[in-house]
């Protein structure tokens, strides 16, 4: 029976993985040499290789081979003239071959990196830069070169004794590989404002534009470094570009248009750090424009550069309307519409357009109607089934801001749609907690009560996996499992109410409002609040099961340190206070707890609190106890001599205008306005 090739490469008496590892320790320096070769040449390109390897324990071992080169005390010391087979002959080949190996390791893979690492290889890898042999040096700077595009690899301590200086040396070797080397451990490492100060005061940042002028490799390094050096730092790029941006500035705008696609990219990473951290003049020159079309460009790239471009587009246009505005002028719509269509798109390429599309989709309504004219949502609702987490979540985002569309939610357009529907309730039963919390956000939206269109989302069950959610362990997905009950119970009428009630129970309402993470505990009171927001009927409810709802409330109210929470639980109350005198009266005793004259009520506080919102649902609730009823000038004579009418009056020119207009309304109320 014939077998795959794969199969032979477990065994064999010279080529199999075993074999080669086992033939890196032989005392036979040729067998050895032979085997490092073999090794490398093996690995290039496979990272399933590479993973075979390091399950074997090559890494160390090629390690130890470069270790004991380097022991080797003529290793680095220059070999006699005629010493062929010296260290600078033989050895030297020992230590290009050992290195390269481990570069080959580090490269594109990050399994790779952290075994060279672990393997105690790169204070190794970095003598070999100081070696009288431009082949090891090469060898070490390009091995070092694969661990610093990794973000496993250990920052470089940039302010320590030394460390510029070593920095700085690098830059300027001669060598190609030394100087992309400086460039990327700058690029790694370069993190904080002092550190990007002191590249600036070096000279480091004009020696890395003076870089863009060399070859392809050290271009895009010195860019990936500038990116790093700028980084949300005004202070640096204004003090390096100089008053008038000049030659450095367009140094890097004009390799938007290289040749090299990768550059292009970079350049433009570069230029978007410089625009989101300063108001330099160069920003009226087109220069959004021209970075958005040149993004576009490169998503047509069929390799890493077009699957990296949607995610620096994503960076660009995040938060700004007027780069939508652009975007969408560029047909970016349609480059993104296309990409999701074709088949076998690479996943790293098909999550940054659908985060790209998401932020397009974030702030202006033609952005979503467009989204919808030119049916985009059906390729979408498909990758709601991916089998890549990140793509479902990825979805999930687009479709949280596609569906903040008031018009379409009016008109129930994504509650019609069954397709969605049903692919949403699956993805509140997955596997990932992180997948549960972005449908959660998606089911929010649609769920608003804008039209009566909830019978689909209910026949399939969605109600119930709210339920269930809301008992979740992790808190993000309790919480935003409330969020859309809350969003679900908007102006509801009493069934869509009455089926809350019964499928979370009273007792489980109140243990999520004394829920130990204030999130869930604002999102519950939400929810109570929607539920008491109407009939005398979806009142009642409250007072069921000894008024557990309703003491749960009290006190949060009473203990709360939360500003969110403590709003909710106002209006809570204002709600309950709209019902009968038995619901006014219950909640008197909760504002005034103590019999006869006591400490000042707690609510006091939330008509002095700096935060308007409190003030005016406090001031809600004082308005609907007094509402005029049989029992509303006892009420009112409560809260007169408590003292809270007079405060409420020192409120008459309150600098919210909504709290100004409510005292207003509650003083005339009490007939104790003078208006």
């Amino acid at each position: 029976m014939p077998t795959t090739a794969s199969a032979s490469t477990t065994s064999g008496p010279d080529g199999g993985p075993s074999s080669l590892v086992a033939r890196l320790s032989s005392s036979d320096p040729d067998v050895k040499l032979k085997a490092l070769r073999e090794v490398k040449n093996q690995i290039i390109g496979s990272k399933t290789k590479k993973l075979s390897y390091i399950k074997l324990g090559a890494v160390p071992r090629v390690a130890s081979i470069l270790s004991a080169a380097i022991a080797d005390g003529d290793c680095f010391q220059p070999a006699p003239a005629a010493s062929v087979r010296g260290m600078l002959g033989y050895s030297s080949n020992v230590v290009v071959q050992s290195a390269a190996a481990l570069g080959s390791f580090a490269c594109g893979f990050d399994d790779g990196v952290q075994a060279v690492l672990a393997a105690g290889a790169l204070p190794l890898l970095v003598r070999l830069l100081d070696h009288p042999d431009d082949k090891v040096v090469d060898a070490g700077a390009r091995s070092l070169k694969m661990i610093y595009q990794s973000e496993f690899a250990p920052k470089y301590e940039i302010l320590e004794r030394g460390s510029l200086e070593f920095l700085v040396s690098l830059l300027n070797r001669e060598g190609e590989n030394v100087t992309e080397l400086g460039a990327h451990i700058i690029a790694h490492s370069c993190r904080t404002f002092e550190e990007q100060k002191v590249m600036l005061e070096a000279g480091v940042l004009k020696r890395l534009v003076s870089l863009l002028d060399g070859s392809v490799g050290q271009r895009d390094a010195s860019l990936g470094s500038l990116a790093a050096a700028f980084k949300n730092n005004s202070e640096v790029i204004k003090e390096f570009l100089g008053p008038h941006g000049g030659k450095s500035f367009n140094a890097i705008l004009r390799l938007t248009v290289d040749s090299n696609s990768k550059t292009r990219l970079l350049a433009c990473q570069c230029l978007i750090v410089i625009r989101d951290a300063t108001d330099c003049y160069i920003l009226e020159f087109g220069l959004n424009r021209k970075l958005v079309n040149t993004l576009l460009e490169l998503l047509d790239d069929p390799g890493q550069v077009g699957d990296e471009s949607a995610f620096v587009l994503s960076s660009l246009v995040l938060g700004k309307e007027d780069l939508h505005t652009i975007a969408l002028e560029a047909d970016a719509m349609v480059k993104f519409r296309d990409c999701m269509e074709k088949e076998n798109v690479n996943p790293r390429r098909l999550r940054g357009v659908l985060l790209a599309l998401a932020d397009l989709c974030s702030k202006l309504e033609i952005c979503r109607s467009t989204f919808l004219s030119m049916q985009v949502l059906k390729p979408l609702i498909g990758f709601l089934n991916h089998k890549e987490e990140d793509i479902r979540i990825a979805a999930c985002t687009c479709l949280k801001n596609v569906t903040r569309s008031i018009k379409n939610l009016c008109a129930g357009y994504f509650m019609k749609n069954e397709a969605l529907v049903t692919a949403l309730v699956l993805l509140l039963m997955d596997a990932s907690e992180e997948v549960q919390v972005a449908a959660l956000g998606v089911v929010s939206n649609i769920v608003v009560d804008f039209t009566t269109q909830k019978s689909m989302f209910v026949a399939h069950e969605g109600m119930q996996q709210l339920f269930g959610l809301s008992k979740s362990m992790v808190p993000a997905v309790r919480s935003n499992a409330l969020w859309a009950l809350r969003n679900m119970t908007f102006l509801a009428d009493d069934k869509c109410k009455e089926a809350v009630y019964l499928g979370m129970t009273p007792s489980l309402i109140a243990d999520l409002i004394c829920d130990d993470e204030v999130s869930v505990q604002e999102q519950a009171l939400a929810l109570v609040r929607n539920l008491v927001d109407g009939s005398i009927e979806s009142i009642e409810q409250v007072f069921t099961d000894d008024g557990i709802i309703l003491d749960a409330a009290g006190s949060q109210l009473q203990c709360g340190p939360n500003a969110e929470v403590l709003i909710q639980g106002m209006y809570v109350l204002g709600n309950i206070a709209c019902g009968n005198e038995i619901h006014k009266e219950a909640v008197m005793c909760l504002l005034f707890p103590l019999v006869g004259r006591g400490p000042e009520p707690f609510f006091v506080n939330f008509l002095l609190s700096t935060d308007s919102r409190l003030r005016l649902a406090t001031v809600w609730v004082l308005i609907n106890l007094t509402l005029p009823s049989p029992g509303a000038l006892n009420r009112q004579q409560r809260l007169q001599k408590e003292g809270v009418l007079s405060i409420v009056r020192s409120m008459v020119n309150d600098p919210c205008l909504d709290v100004k207009i409510r005292v207003k309304t509650l003083l005339t109320q009490t007939e104790l306005g003078d208006f």
